[in-house]
């Protein structure tokens, strides 16, 4: 997926790069592959104008109308009866009458423009608000395949589906882990990020939990098997994506819901125009004059345009669906890590003790761990460098997986990590009575700190914490004025981290310490109040949570390729404050179009006024309806 996105983006960012005359070629034929009725109707109708006025053969050119209407407007005719036989009763059913009425009245070229329109509106329609997500396949394609079991002798590689509750596994450094269970043997640090969000690796030792998806970083270790393949934390996810893309609703097309009034009052209007003018071919002429071009050409072409509008902001918009849901939202919905917040730790605050200067702990700290890979380390160092510029190298550097690092500077020895590498370090109760103390004195206990000492002397602590995005706050209050009624941040980090952030960023409201089937329950229940309902996030945990909002939204720049997958939209810029313009976009895409069908449906109900007196032939109404068509095209080209 990433490798899709990044093509998406250079197409993107160089729109003025033109395709090669073969590519075009090959475009062409696809398109009349998989749209032959439109291309067969503006054959038909050329070749037929062609054979009427620039070689005098009318005959002739009444039978290739005639045959192109009957070829073409057959597989209209049957598609509209068979959705109106499951109570589909859609903008296609004046259409298909205007068919079959030019089929018995002999009016060939009236026939063949409703032909050529509906199937061309069709045909855009498909083009704009066809959907394409494999996030199922992406999501099977990551999920453990193999996993390591003990045995008398040695190990042995068996498929996941075959590890028992009980078994004995071996994981080694970058592995999967395979199922859900627990450390017996060794510790290790466990990348969750893909099932929680959470950025920060876990350090885990005998006897805590591990869960099946997520990444060995660090140290091989020894785990027993506590669930099957089929019941572990990532099958879950999968099977919760699953059911949210089999339960999520048909979307209503705009056309079909004006074409609920629309078509009564064209049979009724039909009728009239019969019985004032006794004449049946008056009937036809109202139903040409009113086959709605306009409801099928006003939302695609505006939903098109407003497609390519977003890209240019660099919002992928996977169909026309999407956009036109996102225009009606009433509530969004945002994962915090890596969403609201940058989704890597930054050094909040350092506590000082024993009277050491904070800027001495800082620069000490990240002399030391700029050498290191961590993502702790690196933060330190980052902090470092903004603040002194330049870091001495140490000597002696010494990096223990997973628990911290040391060195020398000139005649002092550095040390940070966790407490338990400190306490490894310089001993238990030295270590234990300074920096438990310290802990609950700074209620720091509910973020990451790492600890620094000098000549086997606690000096100090680093906190670190997660940002929140620049702009945020003044974007959730822009969703508020385009009238979102409700934000709100569902989160697997703890209650008072992430109420901070909600406070910080302007959410209404906030719900912590979730998995992410609790985020699908969380959703279901805001679509009873609110929908169409948004979702925005970035990991795999999120993929469930965006298939079940109406509109889900990936982070796609540095989020997962299967949250992606299971969107509608994805980011490629990393800049969440984006949701704020696609919810606009939406909204001027959505006016658009119906302005144009206001126009088209207007003009169409003057023309059907006048043709009921008998005043408007078939083939002359057909034309009227080509310009009421390029006009509602016209408009909808504005959502660009």
């Amino acid at each position: 997926m990433q490798e899709e996105i990044l093509e998406i983006e250079k197409k993107v960012q160089a729109p003025d790069v033109k395709p090669s005359k073969k590519s075009s070629v090959v475009s062409l034929a696809k398109l009349v592959k998989k749209y032959p009725i439109p291309f067969l109707g503006i054959i038909g109708l050329t070749i037929g104008a062609i054979l009427q006025l620039g070689f005098l053969q009318p005959s002739i050119a009444r039978w290739i109308w005639y045959a192109t209407l009957i070829v073409g407007g057959a597989p209209i005719v049957w598609n509209t009866l068979r959705g109106m036989l499951r109570k589909q009763f859609a903008a296609d059913v004046v259409a298909m009458l205007a068919i079959i009425a030019a089929v018995l009245m002999d009016q060939a070229f009236a026939g063949v423009v409703v032909v050529l329109m509906q199937s061309g509106g069709e045909a855009i329609e498909d083009y704009g608000l066809r959907r394409a997500s494999s996030s199922l396949d992406t999501l099977l394609a990551r999920a453990p395949k193999i996993a390591r079991r003990l045995r008398q002798g040695g190990i042995e590689e068996i498929a996941v589906s075959q590890v028992n509750v009980g078994d004995l596994l071996v994981v080694r450094p970058g592995d999967l882990l395979p199922v859900d269970g627990t450390i017996i043997s060794g510790s290790s640090e466990i990348d969750e990020s893909a099932l929680t969000g959470e950025p920060l690796p876990k350090s885990k030792s005998v006897g805590d939990k591990v869960l099946s998806g997520s990444i060995n970083t660090n140290l091989a270790f020894q785990m027993r098997a506590d669930k099957q393949s089929s019941e572990s934390q990532y099958s879950k996810i999968v099977e919760l994506v699953r059911k949210a893309q089999e339960e999520k609703p048909p979307i209503q097309r705009l056309a079909d819901h004006y074409a609920v009034y629309f078509t009564p009052i064209t049979l009724a209007v039909s009728a009239i125009g019969f019985l004032i003018t006794l004449n049946p071919v008056t009937i036809l002429a109202v139903l040409v004059v009113a086959t709605p071009c306009p409801l099928i050409l006003a939302t695609p072409i505006a939903v098109i345009s407003g497609i390519n509008r977003a890209a240019k902001r660099g919002i992928i918009v996977k169909g026309g669906a999407a956009i036109e849901q996102i225009g009606r939202a009433r509530a969004v919905a945002f994962d915090k890590t890596g969403t609201i917040t940058y989704g890597s730790p930054f050094v909040e605050e350092i506590i000082p003790i024993n009277n050491v200067p904070s800027d001495e702990i800082l620069y000490k700290a990240a002399c030391i761990g700029q050498l290191s890979s961590h993502v702790v380390s690196r933060a330190v160092a980052s902090k470092a460098i903004q603040k002194f510029a330049k870091l001495e190298v140490p000597t002696n550097f010494k990096e223990t997986p997973g628990a911290g690092v040391e060195g020398d500077l000139g005649s002092e020895h550095i040390a940070i990590g966790s407490k338990r590498f400190l306490e490894n370090l310089i001993g238990k109760e030295i270590v234990g009575q300074t920096l438990e103390k310290m802990i609950d004195e700074t209620r720091s206990h509910t973020k990451l700190l790492t600890f620094v000492a000098i000549n086997s002397k606690p000096v100090g602590a680093i906190v670190f914490n997660d940002q929140i995005r620049a702009g945020v706050p003044s974007m959730i209050q822009k969703l508020h004025d385009l009238g979102i009624e409700e934000t709100i941040m569902l989160t697997g980090d703890n209650a008072e981290n992430g109420n901070a952030v909600g406070r910080a960023a302007g959410i209404q409201n906030v719900e912590a310490n979730l998995l992410p089937g609790q985020k699908v329950d969380i959703l279901n229940k805001l679509k009873q109040r609110y929908d169409p309902l948004v979702m925005v996030g970035d990991g795999i945990n999120d993929a469930p949570a965006l298939a079940t909002a109406t509109v889900g939204i990936a982070m796609g720049a540095r989020g997962a390729g299967i949250s992606a997958e299971a969107a509608d939209m994805v980011l490629l810029v990393d800049d969440v404050t984006a949701v704020s313009d696609a919810v606009l976009i939406g909204q001027k895409m959505l006016k658009v179009a119906k302005q144009g069908i206001f126009i088209g449906l207007g003009s169409s109900l003057v023309l059907m006024g006048i043709a009921a007196f008998g005043f408007i032939p078939p083939a002359i109404g057909a034309m009227l309806q080509e310009v009421i068509d390029a006009s509602v095209i016209l408009n909808a080209l504005r959502a660009r």
